[in-house]
Formats: structure tokens, C-alpha cells, sequence
């Protein structure tokens, strides 16, 4: 192939091969939300999933709770965070069987981030590409995390967001986030921040789902769809 012969695309991956290999271009589709607030951790995300233009389903779940003490968000190429959803379930599993306790939140982010870390560079055609967001709780209070495709792992004390609508999601996080927020203040604000995102990011829409992390446990606080239909009457 001399030059470009074929695209391949993979939820949020483009791979383009040449004669000299393939071109990596991330094209994430989605936006998910987390805030840290003085009494828990809001996380929170849309249900689009989308392949190139076409919206391929309107229901993603895309905020899912790992264990009794932490939850997780995603972003990327589907198939790569569905697995490493269920991979991380089980090593968390697996952690607690073989040293008789629950896995810190920071363990377990550190745990994740060498999960993806291993993932993208793992030799194949199509490399894994997923971004979480991970809040939880433990002894040492409640956590939230940025975990970027790349294996980084990043501590975030105020708010996060990831996906193609994040750069609109921000600019509602940066106007109206405030320190010490509490937990039914950062639920309206993770759903003003997703919802500005659903109005101008194509890629973002459907709905939006809410997960709160507090010390009490983790629950799903907010879930509404969003339907765009014409009636002919």
C-alpha cells in the first residue's frame, strides 16, 4: 500500500494504514462528568454511542459501579471499556481474597491505570483506547480520579471530564463549580455541565445518568432520557 488503502474504525479510534503501518487518531465520542464535592463525588454521563456519524446505540451505559465502595466511568472504544470494566471488577475481587481487606481507592486507580498502561501498548492491529473517571470511598476519605488512555493516573480534588464534549462540559465547570459543593448541588451541576454538552456536541445526547459516591455507600441519583421525535397527527 503506497499510501492511505483503507480506515478502520473502532468506537473512538480511527487507524489509518500506510506502507510504512497505521496512523493512531483518537476521535472520542461521549461526555462523562466527575466533581468532588465536601460530602461525596458526583459522577455522571451521557448515553450516546456513536461510530463515526451514525448513533449506533441511545441507551449506552456508561457509569457503572465496580464494587460497594467505588464506581467508574467511561469513555472510548466500547469493546476496550466493557473489558477492562470486567477486568478491573475481578482484580478488585481478587485483591481483596489475597490480602483479606478492600483495595484503597488509590490502589485500586493505580490498579486500573496499569490495566490501560499495559491495554494501549499491548501489540495488536487495533490498539485498546478507553478513558475512566473513578470516585470512591475508603478509610482515608473519598477519592476521585482522572484515568486517561495512556495509563496516566491523576488525583483531581475540584472536577474531570473526558470525551469529545468535555471542552463544553468545562466551560460549565469552570463558571460554576465551587469549593466545598455539596452533593445536591454537584448533581445539578454534573447535569447543567452534560446536558450544555448534549446541546452542541453530536457525539453526546440521549440522556444522562447520575451515580453519587458518599461514605454511605453509591447509588444512581438521576437517569432521564432524552427523546428528540416529530409527531405527524
Amino acid at each position: 500500500m503506497d499510501k492511505l488503502n483503507q480506515k478502520l474504525y473502532k468506537g473512538s479510534l480511527y487507524l489509518t494504514f500506510t506502507s510504512q503501518g497505521f496512523i493512531m487518531n483518537i476521535k472520542k465520542g461521549t461526555t462523562t462528568v466527575g466533581i468532588a464535592c465536601k460530602d461525596g463525588i458526583i459522577l455522571a454521563a451521557d448515553r450516546r454511542a456513536t461510530a463515526g456519524t451514525l448513533i449506533v446505540d441511545k441507551k449506552a451505559q456508561k457509569t457503572y459501579i465496580i464494587q460497594d465502595n467505588f464506581a467508574v466511568t467511561i469513555a472510548g472504544g466500547v469493546s476496550d471499556a466493557q473489558l477492562i470494566v470486567k477486568l478491573l471488577r475481578a482484580e478488585a475481587k481478587l485483591k481483596t481474597l489475597r490480602t483479606g481487606r478492600v483495595p484503597t481507592i488509590k490502589e485500586t486507580a493505580n490498579m486500573l491505570g496499569g490495566i490501560l498502561y499495559s491495554s494501549i501498548r499491548q501489540y495488536s492491529a487495533i490498539p485498546a483506547i478507553a478513558h475512566f473517571l473513578l470516585g470512591g470511598f475508603d478509610h482515608d476519605g473519598l477519592h476521585l480520579y482522572d484515568l486517561y488512555p495512556d495509563g496516566s493516573v491523576t488525583r483531581v480534588d475540584d472536577y474531570t471530564s473526558s470525551g469529545s464534549g468535555s471542552v463544553i462540559a468545562y466551560g460549565v465547570l469552570e463558571s460554576q463549580y465551587q469549593k466545598e459543593v455539596s452533593v445536591e448541588d454537584g448533581i445539578k451541576l454534573s447535569i447543567r455541565a452534560v446536558n450544555a454538552a448534549l446541546q452542541r456536541d453530536s457525539a453526546t445526547g440521549n440522556g444522562i445518568d447520575v451515580v453519587k459516591v458518599t461514605r454511605d455507600g453509591i447509588t444512581r441519583v438521576f437517569g432521564q432520557e432524552v427523546k428528540a421525535v416529530v409527531e405527524i397527527r
